[in-house]
């Protein structure tokens, strides 16, 4: 049997195309014009995490995404919370990687919305200089980002919706696809 024909050898280079689509999905949504927060960013961390066969990976794939779309968008301040709080979705897909049920998944995208807000916003409270650092700076801080949460939560569950179900789809029509590795 030549390589070719070998089905690890098949699974690995499907594995492989997964890998820039997915960065590329993550770092192309960023870059175009887009409701504030509506990216696919969290749902292919939970998607990553969640089909990998290493966490690294599903990590690899989330953190390159948002590299590449900052290295065009440039760099600030915070982002070292925004990539923390983005790999939240990626432990949160190893959590459900073998409960591949709307039961599982959509929990998953809520809590990872939830995570990216509150951890986020916590972050822009405590490190900034536009709230007061106190009870009511920290809820002013919270009420002003309602607006990009509401966004984030919809493309979080859009986006999830997306990449799990063609997943899903794909799977039954084509064949089994692979875990990425």
């Amino acid at each position: 049997m030549s390589s070719v024909d070998n089905p690890q050898t098949r699974s690995m280079n499907r594995a492989l195309f997964i890998y820039p689509v997915l960065i590329g999905l993550g770092a192309v949504a960023r870059l175009i014009p887009h409701p504030w927060n509506f990216t696919p960013l969290m749902a292919i961390g939970l998607y990553a995490g969640a089909k990998s066969t290493r966490l690294r990976t599903g990590a690899l794939i989330t953190v390159l995404a948002l590299l590449l779309s900052d290295a065009v968008m440039g760099f600030y301040r915070g982002m070292w919370y925004v990539y923390a709080a983005s790999l939240i979705p990626v432990l949160l897909g190893r959590f459900i990687r073998r409960k591949d049920s709307v039961g599982a998944i959509l929990p998953a995208a809520l809590l990872s919305s939830l995570s990216f807000f509150a951890i986020t916003n916590f972050m822009v409270w405590a490190t900034g200089h536009l709230y007061p650092h106190t009870a009511s700076g920290l809820s002013a801080c919270f009420v002003a980002a309602l607006p990009f949460y509401r966004n984030q939560l919809l493309g979080d569950v859009c986006y999830t919706v997306a990449l799990f179900g063609s997943h899903a789809f794909l799977s039954r029509v084509v064949r089994p696809l692979p875990r990425i590795a």
